[in-house]
């Protein structure tokens, strides 16, 4: 029921439409509500002995609850919060290469956000280790896995790769690169920002070490939550000053954290575990044996949001696809509409990307345009000097109607 959902969303009274998600999704009530009741409530600092410093405190660690569940971790001092997800990588590089040795390698891939590539070279140059780069296929996006498995032959420390590109919306198939990698006796560091809003995540069963969101792209506020095994952050060296924390999470949480922040992650949590009590149920079988609780409600949320969007993303290829002179880079079939997420990147032909959003924005359609951070991938592609690609990126609260709008502003460009 898009009503529903939609009226979940205050921001969508508003008479736009949303395609711009890639970038930040609009935030839900329930998350809203948090924050307000936060700054209201129990706006005070960490660890006082009065009421609303008490009360913070237990928000926090209900908020480390929740994404413990929405990741599958197996303890709530695994998840740790922080600025956004480049932040948060920008400080774990600099604990994780302080293992490192000259010569040692790590490996990143061209398909990445440069948010889970720079941080890793940057500490590569400052620890003089080598850097192997894995390239994706031009033709569709995919991620190489000859490549990869070639850059695996340098035994490299660390190996650190997107869940789904930002750009092109190529789903890797993350479970078998870490076990390729764990093979190799390799970390692995997962950026799962473009994936979260679009799938169930189960970091568990991936078996990765590492893994980051940014809770802004799955209808929370602006804020980064980092996965790690509890063994691994239990033995890192952590940046921080003396009087801070020297347990989990505490120790890599460093200063004051943005509190009302994470009370909204914990109220978008709550809003996905709202939608898997209210939607899905064909997926309850599926799960009930290994989940409960709240867990179980996001593993059917994650999946009913999926099964929606698979509907959408064949609408948008079908609307693409009959625009004259327009391009879509990455995974255009639809039977593999599995290996990706309704993340679309285009170019029409004698318009500049930008010139594109401008129009498209006059009639009320949000799209986002250039490289997104992705500045590898529009590298690769030769595009990054002609201004990148128009990028389309419906979520569930987006409808079937917007996409054929879309469409109709497309032909009239």
């Amino acid at each position: 029921n898009p009503t529903l959902i939609r009226n979940q969303f205050p921001s969508l009274s508003h008479p736009a439409i949303f395609f711009d998600n890639p970038g930040g999704t609009q935030i839900a009530r329930q998350s809203l509500e948090r924050i307000t009741e936060y700054l209201i409530r129990h706006n005070a600092n960490h660890g006082g002995a009065f009421a609303s410093s008490v009360q913070s405190d237990a928000v926090l660690d209900e908020a480390h609850a929740a994404m413990a569940d929405f990741y599958n971790a197996e303890r709530p001092d695994e998840i740790i919060f922080g600025n956004n997800m480049t932040t948060l990588t920008l400080h774990i590089s600099r604990s994780l290469s302080r293992t490192w040795d000259p010569g040692d390698t790590i490996v990143v891939t061209r398909l990445d956000h440069d948010a889970n590539a720079t941080p890793w070279v940057l500490a590569a140059q400052d620890r003089r280790v080598n850097v192997r780069w894995v390239d994706f296929d031009v033709e569709d996006g995919t991620l190489r896995l000859d490549d990869f498995a070639a850059a695996l032959e340098s035994k490299p420390r660390l190996v650190a790769v997107g869940y789904a590109s930002n750009a092109l919306g190529t789903i890797n198939p993350v479970k078998k690169l870490v076990e390729m990698a764990h093979a190799a006796g390799a970390l692995t560091y997962i950026d799962a920002v473009q994936y979260a809003a679009h799938g169930p995540i189960d970091v568990q069963e991936l078996g990765c070490d590492f893994l980051v969101t940014s809770s802004y792209k799955f209808f929370g506020p602006h804020a980064g939550i980092l996965y790690g095994k509890y063994s691994l952050l239990d033995e890192l060296f952590a940046y921080k000053v003396r009087p801070a924390p020297n347990e989990l999470p505490g120790r890599f949480e460093t200063g004051t954290q943005n509190h009302e922040g994470i009370a909204g992650v914990l109220g978008a949590v709550e809003y996905l575990q709202w939608v898997g009590q209210n939607f899905g149920g064909e997926f309850l079988e599926k799960y009930a044996g290994r989940f409960s609780g709240r867990r179980l409600a996001l593993k059917v949320a994650m999946n009913a949001i999926r099964a929606y969007e698979f509907e959408v993303s064949r609408a948008v290829l079908s609307t693409l696809d009959g625009i004259p002179g327009l391009r879509i880079y990455g995974l255009t079939e639809s039977r593999r509409l599995e290996e990706r997420v309704p993340t679309f990147a285009f170019t029409l032909e004698g318009w500049h990307p930008r010139q594109v959003a401008e129009r498209l924005a006059q009639e009320g359609i949000y799209v986002w345009d250039g490289n997104y951070y992705a500045i590898n991938v529009t590298e690769r592609l030769g595009l990054e000097d002609r201004g990148g690609m128009v990028r389309v990126g419906p979520v569930h609260y987006n409808t079937l109607e917007e996409v054929e709008r879309l469409g109709d502003a497309l032909r009239n460009i």
